[in-house]
């Protein structure tokens, strides 16, 4: 293991960021569990980053994947693709957009980018609205409108980005404000915003903020922004990456807790709808999706082999209703993890909805973050056979919990005694 982690370090740059103080290599997974190249066997509690979704080595998913690479793993978009369109079928089905288009990409972070394209396109602007404490991917432009220091590299950027204030309810001006005041303030300030700027393309906004540690507005945030944009032509970006799919167990999609003026204009997804597989995508109306002037392909975006393991999982997560899960299952752990929380002082908050759920870390008595504190409570998780991860705004506090929407309740219980245990430890 000391050997692989001094060939990754003299081979792979600085700045790909790595866990623990001793890395890990996975070697291999079953439902919501991993096994370590020591045989070490950890209750998977992040993931892949939200990526492993439904299971590991879940079987549906393993022989759609078999299958299609005995007969081509890959062609391009530049000829016909049964499974692109078979799954982007379902996708525009579901997305709640209305005449809507599918553009696959392998990555958010490319969803992203290509979302940032056709808004910008469309409305001939390249000022970009977005929220304060947001993280969009790793792209030029994605760095450009991400508004969290501890993953923006540089501020050089195609784009003017104005920052808005609201995807962080319980810091910030606004945080001792009452919901409905919150989200009055936060409208009046981007009226203002846009009072002192030429008209932007769009807002891009997660529903619930995944590497600024699983925080979001009150519900009906975006709704109160799309009627002020909506009168300025001005589009909205759902950025549903972490959030897509059922992760949030209230809704489908993170967008519909603020749906009450509408679908957003562009969608964005990734990570779990592959289950593992690099997918990602964009959904928009017809209009804005076919704005480009230009030819444009995709070269894996849509392969084969990933289509067909979109479609398996797909399948396996609403025939399944993984989405009811992550809503029973998550309410239980997010009582269970208040429980705990409230005996132990270095515990701000615990937040978060369905298997979406982040435990804010502070210095006991204080409201200032302790990134230190993080560290210790990951590395004790570890210890006892749980995966999580972090994030952050300010300061990487906050421990992010995102199993697969399969968890069950025993898992959930099993996960919350190890994690309770390292928060106690950090007393």
């Amino acid at each position: 293991m000391n050997d692989l982690f001094a060939r990754h370090r003299s081979v792979l740059p600085e700045w790909l960021a790595l866990y623990y103080a001793n890395p890990l290599e996975i070697t291999h997974g079953e439902g919501r569990y991993v096994w370590d190249a020591e045989g070490n066997k950890y209750l998977d509690f992040f993931g892949g980053i939200l990526t492993t979704m439904t299971a590991h080595a879940l079987p549906e998913v393993t022989k759609a994947v078999s299958e299609q690479a005995g007969r081509i793993i890959h062609s391009s978009t530049l000829y016909l693709n049964r499974p692109m369109v078979e799954l982007a079928e379902r996708i525009a089905q579901l997305s709640g957009i209305p005449d809507a288009r599918v553009f696959f990409t392998t990555s958010g972070t490319e969803a992203n980018d290509t979302a940032l394209l056709l808004a910008t396109t469309y409305r001939r602007s390249n000022t970009i609205l977005a929220m304060r404490n947001s993280y969009h991917g790793r792209s030029f432009s994605a760095v450009g409108i991400t508004g969290n220091r501890g993953w923006s590299p540089t501020s050089l950027s195609p784009l003017q980005t104005l920052y808005v204030h609201g995807g962080v309810r319980t810091r910030g001006p606004y945080a001792s404000l009452s919901d409905d005041d919150f989200i009055a303030a936060c409208v009046e300030d981007l009226k203002d915003l846009l009072g002192h700027t030429r008209p932007p393309a769009a807002l891009i906004a997660e529903p619930i903020q995944g590497v600024g540690g699983f925080t979001s507005p009150p519900d009906g945030l975006y709704a109160a922004f799309r009627e002020v944009l909506s009168e300025r032509g001005i589009l909205w970006i759902a950025d549903e990456v972490q959030t897509g799919w059922g992760r949030t167990g209230d809704n489908f999609w993170g967008w519909q807790a603020h749906g009450q003026n509408g679908p957003p204009d562009l969608l964005t997804f990734a990570k779990g709808i592959g289950n593992g597989m690099s997918i990602g995508g964009v959904v928009a109306r017809a209009e804005i999706m076919n704005c480009l002037d230009a030819n444009s392909i995709s070269t894996f975006g849509g392969t084969q082999i990933t289509m067909a393991a979109g479609l398996a999982n797909l399948s396996y997560l609403l025939e399944h209703d993984l989405q009811g899960n992550a809503r029973r299952v998550g309410g239980l752990l997010v009582e269970r993890l208040r429980a705990v929380a409230a005996q132990v002082p270095g515990v701000r908050e615990v937040r978060g909805r369905g298997l979406m759920l982040g435990v804010e870390l502070v210095k006991p008595g204080t409201d200032q973050a302790d990134p230190d504190a993080a560290g210790a409570v990951l590395e004790a998780c570890r210890a006892g056979g749980l995966l999580i991860g972090k994030g952050g705004g300010h300061n990487t506090s906050a421990l992010r919990i995102a199993p697969p929407l399969s968890l069950t309740v025993a898992e959930a219980e099993e996960g919350a005694a190890i994690l309770e245990n390292a928060l106690r430890g950090i007393q």
